[in-house]
């Protein structure tokens, strides 16, 4: 009798962006999250390969691969500092401000459930931020992929 399959939930996912500018290995958890998008087609690029021979029927080969994330939620401070959530923080003011080869740099994702931790080299684009009389404040981020994702184990 094989065991029934259950989905999981999407609020268990974690996101984290790695400070490059930290002495030591470190990882910022992303805050405030309340949807994320993972497209695995983004920047796919294909080269049609249709000949006589296809018979009136369309042919391709897939010549790059890509992949991208788009985060949004909202904009998160520390109660006491006033200070946005260092994830947010670094994206926003760090990393964003980046540009050529200085724009890159990791993240890594995974459910709670898993061992493991994928891994990119990546480039982000700052969301909109905003907010209506009685709404919180926004905020997003999409992360692209560049080259191929690695794994990590998940340490304690």
């Amino acid at each position: 009798m094989s065991t029934p399959t259950r989905p999981i939930d999407a609020r268990s996912w974690i996101f984290e962006v790695q400070d490059l500018e930290a002495e030591t290995e470190t990882w910022l958890p992303i805050a405030g999250l309340n949807t994320f998008t993972m497209n695995p087609g983004e920047n796919e690029e294909v080269a049609e390969t249709t000949a006589f021979e296809s018979e009136g029927a369309y042919e391709e080969d897939v010549m790059q691969r890509g992949a991208s994330i788009a985060l949004a939620g909202q904009y998160r401070v520390n109660k006491a500092t006033g200070e946005q959530d260092p994830g947010q923080a670094y994206i926003d003011n760090t990393w964003t401000n980046r540009l050529g080869i200085d724009s890159h740099n990791p993240v890594r994702w995974r459910h709670k459930s898993q061992t493991s931790w994928v891994v990119w080299d990546a480039t982000v684009s700052p969301g909109e931020q905003g907010g209506g009389n009685n709404d919180k404040t926004s905020w997003a981020a999409t992360i692209r992929r560049n080259g191929w994702p690695t794994t990590a184990p998940v340490t304690p």
